[in-house]
């Protein structure tokens, strides 16, 4: 039998940043493993390595400049041949990485990843391909993924890019304006990764209540995309990131609150709650209509889990806002909250504002604000013991005996965990767990 195309080139994939990127890392796998380069985990094993960068704040992006270098260390130690860098850091910053990182072999930006066999072979002839284009790619012709083995949850991007232009954000810039994917391309990709065995699908986008407006003549269309995804066969969760609050409608609400299958979960990113911020933050809304809109939500779906996200510090926070927003914390009482400090990016219109806090207060802000929100957690998460939920188990810890899983109140990755005792299916099946324990994130249980 004649050798497949490139068979003798081991490829690993190193991501960094948030799931977009990994889904982008899942879509490019699923192009190199169908041109016959074999996937490898261990990058010391690969003889090309695939950076797959994150650009969005300071810290990312050192983190993804070191994990390039430490990558070119391989060229000299390991079998390394080719190392190509992709991503959003390629996306804003090419030339520098060329620059200054002359061990860079190939670059491929956010819209241009579909590419990366075509680059992969040029760089390993030695020609340093560059494909860093306008990021207006929209997923449509691309929609097969390989997923890790033992994976039963996976993210799905129903858009790309953003068209809100938040002033601290340089997403559009990377990522390109707002492009909705057709409902036919995403339910295309949820029956391939249900054929694979992902039984949780969560949805992605920049702003995903925007979802359809610039394809089907203005209209919002995640309700009747949350319900025709409900009807894949094999798909159990469908869980919903990054709902931005100005187009959360009653329709979205009845679907939450009717559909079995979307999971009773809202991640509603608020970055703030004192109404001078969020215009000095270009957000829509302000505090009366947050509060207004979370109080419909729990009433209408009352066993409902809020995530949200906040920014401390933003130019202009004074100790009196921060002490505000303190209380908005206390008083809305979250399930799951992230907070994150001020990052002053390039291009951004906040890097040109006034009035910049210390590094030093933003870290102080931050930790005391996650100082409430975990009280707050852990009394939330208290209302759970002696019920019975739902519990998608994914791994098995020998060491203790114990199962582990989540709710649907609960993301992967980013939230709680359920210890399980007494179970005896396979992984990637759903119990009915009786909860006796709780703590600050996490529950513990038994099968009943």
């Amino acid at each position: 039998m004649a050798e497949k195309v490139g068979s003798r080139e081991k490829v690993a994939i190193v991501t960094l940043g948030c799931e977009k990127n990994l889904v982008d890392s899942d879509m490019m796998a699923h192009l190199i493993d169908e041109k016959g380069y074999e996937l490898v985990e261990n990058p010391e094993e690969a003889t090309v390595v695939i950076v797959n960068t994150c650009g969005f704040i300071d810290a990312a992006k050192e983190e993804s400049v070191n994990k390039i270098l430490d990558m070119a260390e391989l060229k000299e130690t390991g079998k390394l041949k080719s190392l190509v860098v992709a991503g959003c850091l390629t996306q804003r910053y090419k030339e520098d990485i060329l620059n200054e990182i002359p061990e860079v072999d190939g670059i491929v930006g956010t819209g241009d990843f579909m590419s990366i066999t075509g680059i992969i072979e040029e760089s390993l002839e030695g020609k340093r391909p560059i494909f860093v284009g306008n990021p207006i790619f929209t997923y449509e012709d691309v929609v097969k993924r390989k997923v890790k083995e033992g994976t039963y949850s996976a993210y799905i991007k129903i858009a790309e890019g953003c068209d809100n232009a938040c002033t601290f954000c340089s997403i559009p810039l990377m990522r390109g304006g707002f492009r909705s994917r057709t409902i036919e391309s995403i339910l295309e990709e949820t029956r391939h990764l249900a054929a694979q065995g992902i039984v949780e699908v969560s949805l992605i986008a920049q702003d995903s209540t925007n979802y359809g407006t610039d394809i089907y003549d203005g209209k919002l269309m995640l309700p009747e995309l949350l319900n025709r995804l409900s009807e894949v066969d094999g798909i159990q969760w469908i869980r919903l990131h990054y709902a931005y609050p100005g187009f959360f409608t009653d329709e979205l609400i009845h679907t939450f609150a009717t559909n079995p299958k979307v999971c009773k979960y809202v991640d509603m990113p608020l970055q703030h709650s004192e109404d001078h911020i969020l215009k000095r933050m270009r957000r829509p809304g302000r505090q009366t209509d947050i509060r207004a809109l979370v109080a419909k939500i729990r009433a209408q779906v009352p066993d409902v889990a809020l995530r949200t996200s906040l920014i401390v510090g933003f130019p202009g926070e004074t100790e009196e806002d921060f002490a505000r927003l303190s209380e908005f914390v206390k008083d809305i009482r979250f399930d799951r909250l992230g907070v994150f400090t001020y990052s002053n990016e390039d291009d951004t219109p906040a890097s040109r504002l006034p009035d910049h806090v210390e590094e030093e207060t933003k870290e102080k802000r931050a930790n005391l604000l996650m100082e409430i929100q975990r009280e707050v957690a852990g009394d939330r998460n208290s209302r759970f013991v002696g019920q019975v939920l739902e519990v998608l188990i994914e791994r098995y810890e020998g060491r203790n005996d114990i199962y582990v899983g989540r709710t649907q109140y609960d993301a992967p990755e980013i939230d709680g965990e359920v210890f399980v005792s007494g179970f005896k299916g396979e992984l990637g099946s759903i119990a009915n767990v009786k909860i006796t324990h709780s703590f600050e994130y996490d529950l513990a249980g038994e099968v009943v």
